[in-house]
Protein backbone atom coordinates (compact mmCIF):
# COMPACT_ATOMS: atom_id res chain seq x y z
CA UNK A 1 0.00 0.00 0.00
CA UNK A 2 2.56 2.18 1.00
CA UNK A 3 4.84 1.56 -2.09
CA UNK A 4 1.97 1.96 -4.69
CA UNK A 5 1.48 5.59 -2.83
CA UNK A 6 5.60 6.14 -3.88
CA UNK A 7 4.79 4.88 -7.04
CA UNK A 8 2.06 7.11 -7.91
CA UNK A 9 3.75 9.93 -5.87
CA UNK A 10 6.70 9.32 -8.42
CA UNK A 11 4.61 8.61 -11.22
CA UNK A 12 3.16 12.63 -10.81
CA UNK A 13 6.87 14.10 -10.02
CA UNK A 14 8.43 12.42 -13.03
CA UNK A 15 5.85 12.06 -15.62
CA UNK A 16 3.21 14.35 -15.42
CA UNK A 17 5.47 17.34 -17.22
CA UNK A 18 6.51 15.47 -19.93
CA UNK A 19 2.66 14.97 -19.93
CA UNK A 20 1.79 18.27 -21.36
CA UNK A 21 3.69 17.07 -24.21
CA UNK A 22 2.00 13.83 -25.09
CA UNK A 23 -1.63 13.27 -26.59
CA UNK A 24 -2.90 12.24 -23.64
CA UNK A 25 -4.88 14.93 -22.11
CA UNK A 26 -2.88 15.83 -18.85
CA UNK A 27 -5.69 17.30 -16.66
CA UNK A 28 -7.61 13.87 -17.07
CA UNK A 29 -4.20 12.21 -16.51
CA UNK A 30 -3.85 14.81 -13.11
CA UNK A 31 -7.42 13.60 -11.55
CA UNK A 32 -6.76 10.05 -12.28
CA UNK A 33 -3.55 10.10 -10.40
CA UNK A 34 -4.81 11.71 -7.71
CA UNK A 35 -7.63 10.04 -6.99
CA UNK A 36 -5.31 6.90 -7.19
CA UNK A 37 -3.21 8.28 -4.31
CA UNK A 38 -6.78 9.06 -2.29
CA UNK A 39 -7.38 5.38 -2.37
CA UNK A 40 -4.10 4.58 -1.11
CA UNK A 41 -4.78 7.49 1.60
CA UNK A 42 -7.99 5.62 2.59
CA UNK A 43 -6.34 1.82 2.55
CA UNK A 44 -3.46 3.44 4.65
CA UNK A 45 -6.25 4.59 7.01
CA UNK A 46 -8.05 2.06 7.68
CA UNK A 47 -4.53 -0.26 8.23
CA UNK A 48 -3.72 2.28 10.78
CA UNK A 49 -6.94 2.05 12.20
CA UNK A 50 -6.51 -1.65 12.51
CA UNK A 51 -3.61 -1.31 14.14
CA UNK A 52 -4.14 1.12 16.52
CA UNK A 53 -7.53 -1.25 17.69
CA UNK A 54 -4.65 -4.30 18.35
CA UNK A 55 -2.57 -1.58 19.99
CA UNK A 56 -5.04 -0.65 22.64
CA UNK A 57 -6.46 -4.33 22.55
CA UNK A 58 -3.02 -5.71 24.01
CA UNK A 59 -2.49 -2.97 25.84
CA UNK A 60 -5.67 -3.48 27.43
CA UNK A 61 -4.46 -7.58 28.19
CA UNK A 62 -1.37 -6.66 29.56
CA UNK A 63 -3.19 -4.57 32.35
CA UNK A 64 -5.39 -7.24 32.83
CA UNK A 65 -2.47 -9.66 33.47
CA UNK A 66 -0.49 -7.27 35.74
CA UNK A 67 -4.26 -6.31 38.15
CA UNK A 68 -3.88 -10.33 38.43
CA UNK A 69 -0.45 -10.61 39.27
CA UNK A 70 -0.60 -7.93 41.94
CA UNK A 71 -4.20 -10.05 43.41
CA UNK A 72 -2.43 -13.43 43.20
CA UNK A 73 0.47 -11.25 45.40
CA UNK A 74 -2.14 -10.06 47.94
CA UNK A 75 -3.92 -13.53 47.85
CA UNK A 76 -0.87 -15.30 48.81
CA UNK A 77 -0.27 -12.69 51.95
CA UNK A 78 -3.09 -13.35 53.10
CA UNK A 79 -3.42 -17.16 52.79
CA UNK A 80 -0.03 -17.07 54.44
CA UNK A 81 -0.91 -14.85 57.04
CA UNK A 82 -4.12 -16.89 57.94
CA UNK A 83 -1.55 -20.35 58.24
CA UNK A 84 -3.05 -21.53 54.87
CA UNK A 85 1.00 -22.06 53.29
CA UNK A 86 -0.66 -24.54 50.55
CA UNK A 87 -3.24 -21.78 49.27
CA UNK A 88 -0.51 -19.22 49.36
CA UNK A 89 1.65 -21.66 47.41
CA UNK A 90 -0.52 -22.05 44.67
CA UNK A 91 -1.48 -18.10 44.04
CA UNK A 92 2.36 -17.58 43.80
CA UNK A 93 2.33 -20.43 41.22
CA UNK A 94 -0.71 -18.90 39.39
CA UNK A 95 0.70 -15.27 39.93
CA UNK A 96 4.18 -16.70 38.05
CA UNK A 97 2.24 -17.64 35.65
CA UNK A 98 0.16 -14.49 34.93
CA UNK A 99 3.76 -12.81 35.83
CA UNK A 100 5.05 -14.48 32.30
CA UNK A 101 2.28 -14.16 30.50
CA UNK A 102 1.99 -10.50 31.03
CA UNK A 103 5.58 -9.92 30.14
CA UNK A 104 4.95 -11.90 26.27
CA UNK A 105 1.44 -9.32 26.54
CA UNK A 106 3.83 -6.50 27.42
CA UNK A 107 6.41 -7.15 24.77
CA UNK A 108 3.56 -7.45 22.17
CA UNK A 109 1.99 -4.32 23.24
CA UNK A 110 5.11 -2.98 22.62
CA UNK A 111 5.85 -3.95 19.65
CA UNK A 112 2.20 -2.83 18.26
CA UNK A 113 2.42 0.42 19.92
CA UNK A 114 5.58 0.68 18.07
CA UNK A 115 4.26 0.11 14.49
CA UNK A 116 0.94 1.94 15.30
CA UNK A 117 2.90 4.62 15.49
CA UNK A 118 5.15 4.02 12.83
CA UNK A 119 2.14 3.99 10.58
CA UNK A 120 0.76 6.90 12.01
CA UNK A 121 3.80 8.92 10.79
CA UNK A 122 3.76 7.27 7.47
CA UNK A 123 -0.32 8.41 6.96
CA UNK A 124 0.72 11.64 8.17
CA UNK A 125 3.66 11.97 5.45
CA UNK A 126 1.33 10.33 2.55
CA UNK A 127 -1.61 13.04 3.72
CA UNK A 128 1.59 15.70 3.38
CA UNK A 129 2.43 14.51 0.35
CA UNK A 130 -0.87 14.23 -0.87
CA UNK A 131 -1.78 17.73 -0.34
CA UNK A 132 1.81 18.60 -2.19
CA UNK A 133 0.88 16.65 -5.30
CA UNK A 134 -2.49 18.59 -5.15
CA UNK A 135 -1.19 21.98 -5.38
CA UNK A 136 0.95 20.65 -8.31
CA UNK A 137 -1.82 19.82 -9.63
CA UNK A 138 -3.60 23.35 -10.11
CA UNK A 139 -0.56 24.25 -10.81
CA UNK A 140 -0.16 22.04 -13.58
CA UNK A 141 -3.86 22.40 -14.70
CA UNK A 142 -3.30 25.66 -15.11
CA UNK A 143 -0.31 25.21 -17.44
CA UNK A 144 -1.72 22.53 -19.53
CA UNK A 145 -4.71 25.38 -20.27
CA UNK A 146 -2.42 27.89 -20.93
CA UNK A 147 -0.38 25.89 -23.42
CA UNK A 148 -4.43 24.53 -25.08
CA UNK A 149 -5.15 28.44 -25.10
CA UNK A 150 -1.04 29.46 -26.72
CA UNK A 151 -1.87 26.64 -29.52
CA UNK A 152 -5.27 27.72 -30.75
CA UNK A 153 -3.39 31.46 -30.87
CA UNK A 154 -0.98 30.25 -32.83
CA UNK A 155 -2.81 28.23 -34.91
CA UNK A 156 -5.18 30.89 -35.53
CA UNK A 157 -2.36 33.68 -36.14
CA UNK A 158 -0.24 30.88 -38.36
CA UNK A 159 -3.69 32.39 -40.90
CA UNK A 160 -2.75 35.28 -40.78
CA UNK A 161 -0.68 37.42 -43.05
CA UNK A 162 -0.50 34.17 -45.43
CA UNK A 163 0.16 34.15 -49.06
CA UNK A 164 -3.56 33.39 -49.38
CA UNK A 165 -4.85 36.15 -47.11
CA UNK A 166 -2.37 38.61 -48.85
CA UNK A 167 -3.41 38.05 -52.21
CA UNK A 168 -6.96 38.30 -50.97
CA UNK A 169 -5.85 41.70 -49.28
CA UNK A 170 -4.23 43.31 -52.51
CA UNK A 171 -7.68 42.30 -54.72
CA UNK A 172 -9.59 44.33 -51.83
CA UNK A 173 -7.18 47.01 -52.05
CA UNK A 174 -7.16 47.20 -55.55
CA UNK A 175 -11.12 47.00 -56.07
CA UNK A 176 -11.17 49.88 -53.82
CA UNK A 177 -9.18 51.83 -55.25
CA UNK A 178 -10.75 51.36 -58.73
CA UNK A 179 -14.11 52.20 -56.94
CA UNK A 180 -12.55 55.37 -55.88
CA UNK A 181 -11.63 56.21 -59.33
CA UNK A 182 -14.87 55.80 -60.60
CA UNK A 183 -16.18 58.21 -57.84
CA UNK A 184 -13.73 61.14 -59.09
CA UNK A 185 -14.37 60.14 -62.57
CA UNK A 186 -18.31 60.24 -61.87
CA UNK A 187 -17.21 63.42 -60.22
CA UNK A 188 -15.34 65.01 -62.38
CA UNK A 189 -18.42 64.35 -65.73
CA UNK A 190 -21.00 66.27 -63.03
CA UNK A 191 -18.40 69.39 -63.07
CA UNK A 192 -18.52 69.41 -66.66
CA UNK A 193 -22.31 69.08 -67.34
CA UNK A 194 -22.68 72.05 -64.26
CA UNK A 195 -19.87 74.26 -66.47
CA UNK A 196 -21.78 73.90 -69.74
CA UNK A 197 -25.18 74.61 -67.89
CA UNK A 198 -23.76 77.89 -66.49
CA UNK A 199 -22.46 79.61 -70.10
CA UNK A 200 -25.30 78.53 -71.37
CA UNK A 201 -27.89 80.18 -68.57
CA UNK A 202 -25.57 83.02 -68.74
CA UNK A 203 -26.39 83.37 -72.67
CA UNK A 204 -29.55 83.66 -71.82
CA UNK A 205 -29.02 86.32 -68.96
CA UNK A 206 -27.07 88.19 -71.67
CA UNK A 207 -29.77 88.19 -74.09
CA UNK A 208 -32.45 89.21 -71.89
CA UNK A 209 -30.31 92.40 -70.76
CA UNK A 210 -29.79 93.45 -74.50
CA UNK A 211 -32.85 93.08 -75.32
CA UNK A 212 -34.28 95.19 -72.58
CA UNK A 213 -31.54 97.72 -73.72
CA UNK A 214 -32.61 98.10 -76.63
CA UNK A 215 -36.00 98.79 -75.83
CA UNK A 216 -35.03 101.57 -73.17
CA UNK A 217 -33.21 102.84 -75.95
CA UNK A 218 -36.02 103.00 -77.83
CA UNK A 219 -38.59 104.41 -75.16
CA UNK A 220 -36.46 107.59 -74.90
CA UNK A 221 -35.63 108.17 -78.25
CA UNK A 222 -31.89 107.23 -78.69
CA UNK A 223 -32.57 105.11 -81.87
Amino acid sequence: MFNMFKRVKTLMSSELNSALDKAEDPVKMLDQYMREMESDIRDAETAVSKQMANEKMLNKKYDDAKKLVDKRQEQAEKALEAGNEDLARRALEDKKSHDEQAESLKTAWERAKTDADDLKKKLQEMKNEYQDMDLKRDSLKARAETAKTKTKINRSMSNVGSEESQKGFSRMEEKVLQQEAEAETSEDLNQANKSLDDELDALDDKNDVDDELAELKKKIGKE
